[in-house]
């Protein structure tokens, strides 16, 4: 009970590895819509994406929520994902969201927290890097 309640951490490894799989997956789930072209071809209707590279745009931030989801899942080159995820999301929260992350926008933001935690701490434990760099 005394380490439960001490200011160190708890599993520290395999903590940060279980939000970065979870993480991860959400953003698989978000960018899996890159697949879907009409559900792509909708998405250049909203003000943002209307113009000649709107089409582009979208293709773009959805591959990238995809890629980093996956890079963040296997824990594959995790800072690189991390930085994709941080990019991304951060365009969604202040250019698409208008910077409204503290009442309309929190959700985007959040992975932008996410993201920034990933590139200070790593992969954690269970990851592709973790293996690479024991060698």
């Amino acid at each position: 009970m005394n380490r439960f309640l001490s200011a160190s951490p708890l599993w520290l490894s395999e903590g940060t590895a279980v939000v970065r799989i979870f993480v991860g997956a959400l953003m698989i789930y978000h960018g899996k819509e890159v697949f879907d072209p009409e559900l792509m071809k909708g998405y250049t209707e909203w003000d943002t994406f209307k113009g000649s590279s709107g089409l582009f745009l979208v293709y773009l931030g959805k591959g990238s929520e995809f890629v980093s989801g996956v890079l963040l899942v296997l824990g594959l080159f995790t800072r690189i994902g991390a930085i994709i995820m941080i990019g991304t999301l951060s365009y969604v929260t202040f250019l698409v969201g208008h910077g409204k992350f503290w009442y309309e926008d929190q959700h985007p933001f959040m992975f932008v927290i996410l993201g920034v935690f990933f590139l200070f701490t790593g992969p954690g434990a269970w990851s592709v890097d973790s293996r690479i760099n024991k060698r």
